[in-house]
């Protein structure tokens, strides 16, 4: 039988592995606990779902992310059983992979292409990248060799995504790097952002402890344009910054009652239930009593992390109200379909015209039914009121999350720092700005997106700002 044959064969057979379950809570003892529903793989199983992988020559799933991992040649190693060689394949190309596996929406980029998928389930490339990485991480994650200093130093803004990224890049070049985060510990959205059913902060610790033992300095409480400005950081020495904040301040409904007590915006609500007070702000350190009705405005990741974590903090009754339908949700189906598992409650095709108070709090939210009409300039039908269809649900709490934008600060701050026409900072693919020495990427020039894309821009920001402090120009 010759070669082509034979792998033929054997992709048919692989085809036919039925795939093993992933181990995971019970909806009703997820509930009372904020574990990772995802309880993961063992290595048995592992193995059995990489040989599901076919091995295809032109690797679709490969082109989909935006990392360009090589799925193939990781999951292969995987197969074979060596483990910490499929962690070095990812490795490569993610900063990453543990986060990734659990965060990304593999279903539209990986699996979503993954050929298996087109005669049968896709393979589960984003829960075997996490059971990779984590078997590497407690085995003990090599530190390479260090690099020869080259006398650099950069200021990284920010230490989510993107920072974390770009000041691993840039340490292993050589360079100085000290971050600057303006919470009190590191990881940005990663930690203040991520509930831990999704993603515990022991990985982000992980990470940051691999950063530190590379030579990366952080420091904490700093709000880069406010405490300290872009050129004070030029003036201390650095020789580049770059600007990895994101795209941090929550957007509003603007509709009358939205001051009242009991309302909240998004990223306030979750890390008064999901972290310790001691790894907050003063102002954010009060413990947080949703009472027994909560009410969640948004349709995205966001808000689905918002209402499972309404559960788990003991409301009794959880309502989540978008104004479109399901099918144009920009979230993860698993996350909504968790929610829905959990116990929350939808309402589609609503929105909110009115808060109802009762003595300075809110007591209601005033809907009206909507229908969708034309599409907007997102490419979506365009919700429409529908006359006559207003309707009140009881609130205790009522929870905002309908986005995120980057906040003006740092434009007012530094002198020639241009926005784009989103009010993001404007930058080019390599990440420099408009600013000499200053680079962005990630939701920063985004806006909110994925982390994904935002380790991807900063792999490259972090080319560029190499080639800069070296004097070298970008390749054409």
């Amino acid at each position: 039988m010759s070669e082509v044959t034979k792998t033929q064969v054997d992709r048919k057979a692989r085809l036919k592995i039925p795939p093993p379950p992933v181990p995971k809570q019970d909806p009703k003892q997820r509930v009372k606990n904020w574990q990772e529903v995802y309880l993961g793989y063992d290595l048995p199983a592992a193995r059995i779902e990489a040989t599901r992988c076919i091995q295809c020559p032109a690797a679709p799933c490969q082109k989909a992310c935006p990392l360009h991992n090589d799925i193939p040649g990781a999951l292969l190693k995987l197969e074979e059983g060596d483990v910490m060689g499929a962690a070095e394949v990812f490795r490569a190309t993610n900063p990453a992979p543990d986060m990734c596996g659990r965060l990304c929406p593999q279903e539209s980029l990986c699996e979503g292409d993954c050929v298996v998928g087109k005669v049968a389930i896709p393979v589960a490339i984003g829960k075997l990248e996490a059971f990779i990485a984590d078997q590497q991480q407690a085995a003990g994650r090599p530190i390479p060799e260090p690099p020869t200093p080259t006398g650099k130093r950069v200021a990284v803004v920010g230490s989510g995504p993107a920072g974390l990224a770009v000041a691993e890049q840039l340490a292993l070049r050589g360079h100085g790097v000290k971050v600057f985060e303006a919470w009190p510990r590191p990881g940005g959205v990663l930690r203040y952002g991520i509930p831990d059913f999704k993603m515990d902060k022991r990985h982000v610790d992980d990470q940051v402890e691999y950063l530190n033992r590379l030579g990366i300095q952080f420091v904490f409480n700093v709000r880069v344009g406010y405490d300290v400005t872009i050129d004070a950081l030029f003036a201390e020495g650095f020789d580049a910054v770059f600007l990895g904040q994101g795209a941090g301040q929550g957007n509003r409904l603007n509709v009358p009652g939205e001051e009242l007590a009991g309302i909240h915006m998004a990223t306030e609500f979750l890390v008064r239930l999901n972290l310790p007070p001691e790894e907050l702000p003063d102002q954010l350190r009060q413990p947080l009593d949703t009472g027994k009705r909560v009410v969640v405005i948004g349709g995205g990741d966001t808000a689905m992390d918002c209402v499972r974590s309404a559960v788990r903090s003991g409301a009794a009754e959880v309502v989540c109200a978008y104004r479109r339908t399901e099918a144009e949700m920009g979230g993860r189906e698993e996350e909504r379909r968790h929610a829905h598992e959990e116990g929350v409650r939808f309402h589609y095709l609503t929105a909110p015209i009115r808060f109802v108070a009762d003595g300075g709090r809110v007591q209601a939210v005033r809907f009206q039914r909507m229908e969708l009409g034309e599409p907007d300039e997102s490419g979506r039908p365009r919700p429409v009121p529908v006359l006559g269809s207003e309707f009140e649900e009881p609130a205790d709490t009522v929870v905002i999350a309908i986005g995120y934008k980057v906040e003006k600060l740092l434009f007012q701050t530094t002198p020639g720092l241009e926005a784009s026409e989103w009010g993001t900072v404007a930058a080019d693919e390599g990440g420099q700005t408009s600013r000499a020495g200053v680079f962005a990427a990630g939701d920063s020039v985004r806006g909110a997106d994925l982390l994904v894309t935002a380790l991807a821009d900063a792999r490259r920001a972090a080319e560029a700002i190499d080639r800069y402090l070296r004097g070298e120009k970008a390749a054409a």
